[in-house]
């Protein structure tokens, strides 16, 4: 399925850019249960609350590392609250926050944390279980049947050695057998490849494996990575994947174009001008559409 991807995918959560941030890296520490003002720390007789530890998990918390036990999570975040409130109260007493430059950064942080809010809600708001189905079903209708194919190979260096091969294997020898003794394909245990349509593989191969009927063993075959002897066991149309195995692409899918379209719905409905068009072009309505 084709992956809708939204212009705001890549924005980051907006941090302080201590070194201490680049050190924290993913998963994050568990927020106390019970009151969100509880204080778990003061600086300087300022408080930080397990709301704040949520927020820093929100914002630094992926960037923690895996292995990291839930304790030393929470305590990671935690240190990183108090150094946050250490550097804020050092920068705002030398005016740091008086600064035109901090007001600007201000302005943007404002609009941008609006917007992620904003359009948070819409994707929220968009996944439900209606928008889910509907969209499942619409992509398993556009789905064109393509056939694909279970098959076995045996993977040897030379034509002489795919010419014995072929002759054992029709002589009545097990071919899962024979691949695990001679076939040089590591990845494929009793030369086993599952399912596959024809686009998986390098087309002399494909036009062969296709052309073999259930049962069949191929004549030898030359490729890039050697010579193959082919058994095709099964022929099928490849089945759509059932929903729960796609429920999160989906899920990605309706948000991200709920969120496109609110955009371009407002965009439709202001006055826009940009200094790389020329005048007009950025608003101008498309001939197009009726």
């Amino acid at each position: 399925m084709a992956r809708f991807h939204s212009p705001l995918a890549d924005f980051r959560n907006a941090a302080l850019a201590f070194s201490l941030c680049a050190a924290l890296t993913p998963a994050l520490a568990q927020t106390p249960a019970g009151n969100p003002n509880q204080a778990l720390a003061t600086v300087n007789g300022e408080n930080v609350t397990a709301k704040d530890l949520a927020q820093a998990q929100e914002d630094v918390g992926s960037t923690l590392p895996h292995q990291m036990n839930d304790a030393a999570r929470r305590k990671a975040l935690l240190d990183y609250l108090v150094d946050l409130k250490l550097v804020t109260q050092k920068a705002v007493a030398d005016k740091m926050d008086q600064t035109p430059d901090f007001a600007e950064k201000m302005a943007y942080y404002r609009e941008k944390l609006l917007m992620e809010g904003y359009l948070g809600k819409i994707a929220k708001d968009s996944v439900t279980d209606a928008a889910i189905k509907a969209t499942y079903d619409e992509a398993a209708k556009a789905q064109k049947p393509e056939e694909e194919i279970h098959a076995l190979h045996i993977l040897v260096p030379t034509e002489k050695e795919a010419e014995d091969v072929e002759k054992r294997v029709k002589a009545g020898e097990d071919f899962g057998k024979l691949a695990d003794l001679l076939s040089k394909d590591p990845g494929s245990k009793g030369g086993d490849l599952g399912w596959f349509t024809k686009d998986r593989m390098v087309p002399e191969f494909a036009e062969v494996a296709f052309a073999l009927q259930p049962g069949q063993v191929s004549q030898p075959v030359k490729t890039q990575f050697g010579w193959h002897v082919i058994k095709v066991l099964e022929k099928r149309t490849k089945p759509f994947p059932p929903l729960d195995q796609v429920r999160d692409q989906l899920d990605r899918f309706i948000a991200q174009r709920a969120q496109s379209q609110a955009i371009m719905k407002l965009r439709e409905g202001a006055k826009i001008t940009r200094a790389d068009e020329p005048a007009g072009d950025a608003a101008k309505p498309d001939a197009t559409k009726k």
